[in-house]
């Protein structure tokens, strides 16, 4: 018998109807004679609601009580999703994130797992019963408080459940079929992956692709966990991540994927003093914020002034925070002014076959000179190709490339829902 951690997103047990839809796919593989563990998320757009409602109530709610009430969404959706599985016969036990073993640091908001000790899980795997946990959620020994894993919290807890309980695969289930070779919403005949290695997937998530996050790949790749990427609304086969082996072919295909996000916006450093220093100055100041730098690109130094300007890429969330931190710190540095781009859009090309193929670079920018879409910042790495571009033009950019690389399906890709968790 093999043990089997399914975990379902919040537009998988939106509503009464989807529940008792992925009971019904639970039961079935209990029936098959695994055994099987869930993780489960808040209902549709529950966690959403719960925080608009707590800044109606307090424009800054402490970190302790917002993870207190956010919880609430996970423990709704594990309580309803057992009495459905209970009434198709079949014996559910549900746990809390605590309950469940899954201890974590200290932050609020944001926790990183420590360990993981699914004892109870255990036990009600041992009696027969599906246990069912609440994603997102776990809890802090020192203090004793209830913490929340921040965006993707509900993939980790499945991939760090598969990795304690030694399961044989941890699935995903989604309201895509799979991982695509580009958002399906975006670009409608992207073609579905049938096996990636973590190592492109991580890549894809880093650059934007939401159908996994970063985190849970992270884990995955880390401790040896096979993940299933599949759709709860039927039983297509879905997307294979796993660790490269030795002897897999990486020649083919060149292009794994293409990733966008819209997340990001762009801070140039005007009139840098060109000297041994002034970058780690500059970045050691942006790291005091906590916030997390994607792309950075330097200019060469003016001979007649000396000065440079450095650019970088971050989340926007983090974007007012950093401009405060820098001009306060003008002073110190030496720089003339700061520069803020919100209305930027980072399109990644990935895939491991493009470290031993030639022409990738030229083709990608010959694709996007074509489209008249201008590239302002590059990075790359071994596996990955990044351009910065301006936000109206990033769909565009992907469609182009997309086809450009050949990637095109003849069949339009299924979106279930409306989110692609």
């Amino acid at each position: 018998m093999s043990l089997i951690v399914q975990k379902f997103g919040g537009s998988s047990v939106a509503n009464a109807e989807g529940i008792k839809r992925v009971a019904k796919r639970i039961v079935e593989t209990r029936k098959a004679g695994h055994e099987v563990v869930v993780v489960v998320s808040a209902m549709g757009d529950t966690t959403d609601e719960l925080l608009d409602l707590a800044k109606s109530v307090s424009p800054l709610p402490t970190g302790r009580e917002l993870d207190m009430l956010l919880t609430a969404g996970e423990r709704i959706s594990m309580a309803l999703l057992a009495m459905a599985i209970k009434g198709l016969g079949v014996e559910a036990r549900s746990y809390t994130g605590s309950q469940a073993g899954m201890i974590t640091d200290g932050r609020h908001g944001s926790a990183r797992i420590v360990d993981v000790t699914p004892g109870r899980v255990r036990e009600a795997l041992d009696v027969g019963a599906v246990a069912i946990v609440a994603g997102f959620q776990g809890f802090n020994r020192g203090t004793g408080d209830i913490t929340t894993l921040g965006r993707g919290g509900s993939d980790t807890s499945a991939v760090a459940l598969a990795a304690a309980l030694d399961a044989e695969v941890c699935e995903i289930y989604t309201d895509v079929d799979g991982i695509f070779t580009a958002d399906p919403r975006v670009v409608p005949t992207a073609r579905k992956i049938d096996t990636i290695t973590s190592e492109e997937m991580l890549e894809l998530a880093a650059a934007g692709a939401k159908v996994l996050y970063i985190r849970a790949v992270e884990y995955a790749r880390r401790h040896g966990v096979t993940l299933h990427v599949r759709s709860s609304f039927n039983n297509n086969p879905g997307t294979i991540v796993r660790n490269a082996r030795e002897g897999d072919t990486m020649e083919e295909p060149i292009i794994a994927g293409i990733a966008s996000d819209l997340t990001e916006a762009k801070i140039t450093v005007v009139g840098v003093p060109d000297i041994p220093g002034k970058a780690a100055q500059i970045f050691t100041i942006v790291a005091s914020t906590d916030a997390n730098i994607d792309m950075i690109v330097q200019n060469v130094s003016s001979a007649a002034t000396g000065l440079a300007d450095i650019s970088f890429t971050l989340p926007k969330s983090d974007g007012a925070r950093v401009l405060q931190v820098l001009e306060n710190n003008k002073a110190d540095v030496g720089f003339t002014s700061l520069q803020y781009d919100d209305q930027i859009g980072k399109l990644a090309l990935v895939g491991a076959g493009m470290r031993t193929n030639a022409g990738v670079s030229a083709k990608l920018f010959t694709a996007l000179f074509e489209a008249g879409i201008n590239i302002e910042m590059i990075s790359t790495s071994e596996i990955r190709i990044s351009v910065v571009t301006r936000a109206d033009t990033i769909n565009d950019a992907v469609r182009v490339v997309h086809s450009a690389f050949g990637l095109d399906s003849d069949v339009e890709a299924l979106v279930h829902g409306g989110t692609g968790r």
